[in-house]
């Protein structure tokens, strides 16, 4: 099968698995809406629309870790200490607002690329090694904070995480925009076909010219500046950097792209499939709170859906 059927049918793929995602979506909407006269509300779809948003910039950096056959489990972690710095940045040492996004998520991207480092040219194990840098953030976090928050952020930095520019959330206009800076990336970049071609393949990667390497490291610097992003816009929003920022986002970041189909063997997915499948989470989480079940459940109804989205990802790989 030539190169150009194998995109073909890989993207047939794709838009049956987003089309199902889409439906099952709607579905869930249609429930609640029926179930709780409050869900439909402008309001209440502003709520799902900004907590979508936060998990969702994570999912898509975890997506491109995916893709390329990879996890990161540091980004929660990552997203806390972050935070924590770009506080420090604006509280402390008074620099200008507007700079202390870009500079966080330098910060970001610079603990991603330790990952990246110790992944691809020391060959170190994805999970192990985020595993350790999620307890290394998070603690350095706490060593940093003492397990205090920094604030008030300020009411000119609070716009970032509570303005509503043609009346939508700042945070979700945000994640609109990298979602579709991402799936150009991906389908019309040489970068993005690179990304493929190492989840579908290492070996042949290797074998055919692809910076391989350089690929993965760049793929976890931008997975901890995504997550370092989505940590600033939060405490933006609460006014106030938590260490606990990050804390409850790497199951749901992870859901979100295997529910929209990212494979975690690598080299399948798309960005219209992540963005839906952390829409579908944030509906999920708004859900359990109208219909007033209780919060202990959440975690064992989100544990139950990760365990969904694992066993679609096998019979999707084994079809």
């Amino acid at each position: 099968m030539s190169e150009t059927k194998v995109q073909k049918f890989r993207s047939r793929i794709g838009r049956f698995e987003a089309i199902g995602i889409i439906a099952a979506l709607a579905v869930m909407c249609t429930v609640l809406a029926l179930a709780s006269e409050n869900f439909a509300s402008s309001y209440n779809l502003a709520v799902v629309l900004r907590q979508a948003s936060f998990v969702g910039i994570i999912a898509l950096g975890q997506t491109l870790v995916l893709l390329i056959g990879g996890i990161d489990l540091s980004v929660g972690a990552a997203a806390g200490l972050s935070a924590i710095i770009g506080g420090m940045l604006l509280v402390h040492l008074g620099v200008d607002p507007w700079l202390v996004i870009p500079l966080t998520c330098l910060f970001g991207f610079a603990l991603g690329t330790i990952n990246g480092v110790l992944v691809a040219y020391a060959r170190l194990n994805p999970f192990i090694v985020t595993l350790a840098a999620w307890e290394m953030f998070a603690g350095t976090t706490l060593v940093i904070t003492g397990g205090s928050p920094i604030r008030p952020l300020g009411t000119e930095f609070q716009q970032f995480g509570l303005g509503t520019p043609f009346g939508i959330p700042v945070p979700v206009l945000v994640f609109a925009v990298i979602a579709l800076v991402l799936a150009f990336v991906l389908n019309r970049t040489t970068f993005g076909r690179n990304i493929y071609a190492i989840g579908g393949n290492r070996q042949a990667a290797v074998l055919v010219g692809i910076p391989v390497k350089r690929v993965e490291m760049l793929v976890f610097g931008l997975s901890g500046s995504l997550a370092a992003l989505a940590g600033i816009l939060y405490a933006s929003r609460m006014d106030s950097a938590q260490p606990s920022v990050g804390e409850g986002w790497l199951m749901p970041s992870i859901t979100a792209a295997i529910i929209g189909g990212v494979s975690l063997r690598g080299g399948q997915g798309t960005v219209t499939g992540t963005v839906t499948g952390a829409l579908l989470m944030a509906v999920l989480a708004n859900g359990i709170v109208l219909l007033d079940i209780s919060s202990y459940w959440q975690r064992v109804i989100v544990g139950a859906v990760v365990l969904l989205a694992i066993l679609i990802d096998l019979i999707r790989r084994r079809r």
